[in-house]
Order: C-alpha cells, then sequence, then structure tokens
C-alpha cells in the first residue's frame, strides 16, 4: 500500500481521497526541516502547499518518494532539480486558485488607492481623520498587468469591469489575444510610463527577477501605486521603500516578500504600504479545490502510473512511454532553443515530423514542444497546462507529417512565427540521443549540453579565435564547438556548448566581436 505525508495544511478532504483510493496517510503539519529528514524516508507521495520546503537534502534521504504534489500553482518551495535526479515527479494544480488571487490583487489596489487599512487602524483607535486619508477613484485610470497568464487574465477582466483602462505586457501575449480580453498590448516600458496602478501576475524567473527596481520605478509616473500577488523577489524592496520615501511611488500593497514568512520587513513601518500575508489563494474555495486535484493527480499516479500536472516529467501512457522516451527529449531541447531566441511574441508554430517519427503517437510531442517553447519565460508550466497556454494567448499550433525522410530516419522540425520574423530549428536523434541539424535554414550538426552559447555571425575569419579568447580570458571551459553556414561569407551560427553559464560580462564581449549579429546564453 502507497504512503503519503501531507505535510502543510490544507482541506481535510485530501486525506479522505487518498484513504478511499486504498492509500496510506499521515498528516503532519508545521515540522522543522530535520524532523521532515527523520521521516521522510518512509513515504511514496508528500503533499505540501507552500511552508514545507523539500531541497535537495531532504530529497537525498526521500529513498521511497516517488511523488511530490503542490497544492497549488507555485513550486519555488521545491528542488524541482534534485527531485528530478531523484526520479521525482513533482506535481502542482495550476488551475485552482487564479480566481481567487486575481480577487486579491483588485482588492489590494482598492485598498491602496483609499487607504482602508490605514483608515480602518485609525478610526478603531477613536481618531475621525476624514481629511487624512484622501484617496484616488480607479475609475477611468490605467491599470498596467504585468503578466496574461490565468491569473493576470482574470485581473484585467475585473479591472475592466470597474471602468479601468488596462494596458498589460507579457512576451507571449498575441495583438488577438489582447483584443479578445480587451486590453491594450504594450511594451513593458511603455506600461510604466502610462499606469497609473500596476499589478505583477508573472512568476519568478532569470528574466523576471527583480523586474521593478530603482531603473523602472524611475520610468513610472509620479504617484504610481504598485500591487504585487505574485512571487517575492519580483520587486527589489529597498528600492520600492526608497521611491516611496521620495514620494515618486504613492503607494504598494504586497502579498508577497523577498523572504517568508515575513516577520520583519523595512517596508512594514510605512503607512503607504498594505501588507498581507501571502492570502492571495487562501479561500475556503480554492483551498478546496487544489487540495482535492492535488490528491486525485497524486493517488492516480501511485496507483497507475498516470501523470498529470507534472513539471519535471510528460504526461504520457505506459504503452507510449517507451517509445516516445527519445523523441520528447529531443522536442524538450528544439521548444526551448526557439523559446530563448524568439524576441516578439509567438503568432504561431508550425511542427513537422518526417520519417520514422510520423507514424507515432504525436499528441504528447507537440505538448512537449510547446512546454519547451513556453518555459523560458512561464517556468511553471507543464504538458498540461502548455495546450492551454498557448490556445489562450492565440498561438496556433500546425502539425504536418511526412512517411518519408531522405537525409534522416526521423526528423522534426519546428517552424516559429513571431511579430517579426520566422525562426526555425529541427533535429533528429542520433541513436537515442538527440542531436540539432539545422538553425534558420543552416545546417549544423550539434549535441546541446546543459550551457550553450548561441551566436549568429558573418562568416568571416577570426570569430573562433575571439570567441575562444573571451571565454578563455573568463575562464569559460568550452566543452564542444559546432559550426554552421549558409555559404562563404554568408550568415554563420556556432553553438559553444560549455561548461559554466556565462555572465552578462561575458555575453557582452562576445556580442561585441566584430562578425558577431547576435548572440544568447542558453541553458537545456
Amino acid at each position: 500500500m502507497p504512503k503519503v505525508l501531507i505535510s502543510d495544511k490544507m482541506a481535510p478532504e485530501a486525506a479522505e481521497i487518498l484513504k478511499s483510493r486504498g492509500i496510506e496517510v499521515d498528516v503532519k503539519t508545521g515540522m522543522t526541516p530535520d524532523e521532515l529528514k527523520a521521516c521522510i524516508g518512509e513515504y511514496d507521495g508528500l503533499a505540501v502547499r507552500s511552508a514545507t520546503k523539500p531541497n535537495a537534502e531532504i530529497i537525498e534521504v526521500a529513498t521511497n518518494l516517488k511523488v511530490i504534489g503542490r497544492a497549488g500553482i507555485g513550486t519555488d518551495n521545491i528542488d524541482k532539480a534534485a527531485a528530478t535526479a531523484k526520479g521525482i515527479v513533482v506535481m502542482n494544480t495550476p488551475f485552482g486558485n487564479s480566481i481567487t488571487t486575481a480577487e486579491h490583487a483588485i482588492a489590494m489596489m482598492l485598498a491602496t488607492a483609499r487607504m482602508i487599512p490605514q483608515a480602518n487602524s485609525s478610526t478603531h483607535e477613536g481618531k475621525w481623520e476624514k481629511s487624512k486619508f484622501m484617496g484616488s477613484e480607479i475609475m477611468a485610470k490605467t491599470l498596467g498587468v504585468i503578466g496574461v497568464g490565468n491569473i493576470g487574465t482574470a485581473a484585467c477582466e475585473r479591472a475592466l469591469g470597474l471602468k479601468m483602462k488596462v494596458i498589460a505586457y507579457d512576451p507571449f501575449l498575441s495583438p488577438e489575444r489582447a483584443q479578445d480580453i480587451g486590453v491594450e498590448k504594450v511594451e513593458l516600458d511603455d506600461l510604466f510610463a502610462r499606469a497609473d496602478f500596476i499589478t505583477l501576475h508573472t512568476p519568478l524567473t532569470d528574466q523576471t527577477r527583480n523586474i521593478i527596481d530603482m531603473k523602472a520605478i524611475l520610468k513610472m509616473k509620479k504617484g504610481v501605486r504598485i500591487i504585487n500577488c505574485a512571487r517575492g523577489g519580483l520587486i527589489v524592496e529597498k528600492d520600492l521603500k526608497e521611491a516611496i520615501e521620495s514620494g515618486h511611488v504613492a503607494g504598494a500593497a504586497l502579498d508577497v516578500f523577498e523572504v517568508e514568512p515575513a516577520k520583519e520587513n523595512d517596508l512594514f513601518c510605512m503607512d503607504q504600504v498594505v501588507c498581507t500575508p501571502h492570502l492571495g489563494a487562501s479561500t475556503t474555495e480554492a483551498q478546496e479545490k487544489v487540495a482535492l486535484q492535488v490528491a486525485e493527480q497524486m493517488a492516480d499516479y501511485l496507483l497507475t502510473g498516470a501523470v498529470t500536472n507534472a513539471l519535471n516529467m510528460p504526461s504520457v501512457s505506459a504503452e507510449d512511454a517507451p517509445k516516445l522516451k527519445p523523441y520528447m527529449e529531443l522536442c524538450e531541447q528544439l521548444g526551448s532553443f526557439v523559446g530563448q531566441i524568439v524576441e516578439t511574441a509567438v503568432k504561431g508554430i508550425t511542427i513537422e515530423y518526417e520519417g520514422h517519427v510520423s507514424t507515432l503517437n504525436t499528441t504528447p510531442l507537440n505538448a512537449v514542444v510547446l512546454t519547451g517553447m513556453l518555459r523560458p519565460l512561464l517556468e511553471d508550466v507543464n504538458m498540461v497546462s502548455a495546450p492551454v497556454i498557448a490556445k489562450d494567448r492565440s498561438i496556433s499550433v500546425t502539425e504536418t507529417k511526412h512517411e518519408k525522410c531522405e537525409a534522416y530516419q526521423s526528423l522534426i522540425r519546428l517552424t516559429v512565427i513571431t511579430e517579426k520574423k520566422t525562426r526555425t530549428v529541427a533535429g533528429s536523434l542520433f541513436g537515442s540521443r538527440p542531436r540539432i541539424v539545422e538553425v534558420d535554414d543552416i545546417a549544423i550538426d550539434a549535441e546541446l549540453g546543459e550551457n550553450v552559447i548561441y551566436v549568429h555571425n558573418k562568416d568571416k575569419p577570426g570569430l573562433i579565435g575571439a570567441l575562444g579568447t573571451v571565454l578563455g580570458g573568463a575562464g569559460v571551459n568550452i566543452a564542444t564547438f559546432h559550426l554552421g553556414r549558409h555559404s562563404e561569407n554568408g550568415d554563420a551560427i556556432a553553438l559553444v556548448t560549455v561548461d559554466q553559464k556565462p555572465d552578462e560580462v561575458v555575453m557582452k564581449q562576445i556580442c561585441s566581436i566584430g562578425q558577431v549579429l547576435r548572440c544568447r546564453a542558453m541553458r537545456f
């Protein structure tokens, strides 16, 4: 009989569902990391919310653990890399608390606009400071929404119902999808310059960390109000404090913080700041939904092997898994490749299957491609949610199959149409190992490592030497170096696998090499 530990407070129905499926359940909340380490080896499954933090040390001693289920969306508290390395499936429930979090963001916006918490505290103290709490209407004001996924879309819809003008920034938001929602799609700097209120609804990734710092704040209107019910780390808190003290930012409403639980924070002492203790998903309805969902998903996996909403493992039947596994790895790489090189919103993608792979069930492969493409910016996306996210963003997905393939036994080619140009990348299997064989119609033969530098350059002498000099000077070791070109003196591509991630200084030096047209550090 499988055994599951529920280590955070969640709706009791979760335990009842697991028990009804024949799974033994222990509920132990409030454990210290050492207490969790001492007992985790007994369990096949671990159900958590945000308080429990299964890090590498805990996962290392989880000798029987097969699945970690997060009752909610964010999985920042779970070491997904360590779980993956140990073969542990990490699941979340991506759609259970969207409405609840969007409603909280709107409530926080109203609270900071009308200074409700401050006025409430003053009135409870027996004061009648009516003139002190002069607020601001939100009707006809401009709300800037950063991140238009499920939660961001719900926030947009509610703001439009309050007769606000809504502008939105999201790298994957197409003009058609923006029109459907009823918002104006803008670039980030334009949003900063125009918004009276700014609300964040984006995951915490390398691209979004510190997205609001002093440089960004100085681009904003004086008197702007900022709401964050997404993730701590999106805002540089010391910069926000300084901007409020200077009067540039009129107020802020924060449900999340850089360090949680936030028992101390310099922003707590400020009258202009409304704070709540990460309550975005804290409604009875939302907690019941995510608890029920995670329990069902974990039971299905432990009893039947079915995988749903996995962040580190494709959702696929047991019958197809052995046949599709090497192609899934190739599709993940191809999708991730285009997801990291596109610079404007994706309008459509065509996935071509040639040769043997065209005879297989390619539906899971399409989902893996979309997952790889969307994950560099959205992070918490999986095979179940990726097609939904693509549809919500009006990204058209076309599949074509050709049974014959002249050059390879199997070939998979992605053609991605963005707002400004079309990009292509193709790959094949050599044995069971994925290889990139074409980038933007340039033939190349490259096996990708974890850290890859992509260089688009003019085919002129000196590039290899200059690139090697920059990397050598920075102590970055080259593992493999692959080249391809259209023609002599024409466009060329270099894919350089290195042993460590190059920093921004190194990448700027590479981009400044005379032959280089563009370059990017990529991770796989």
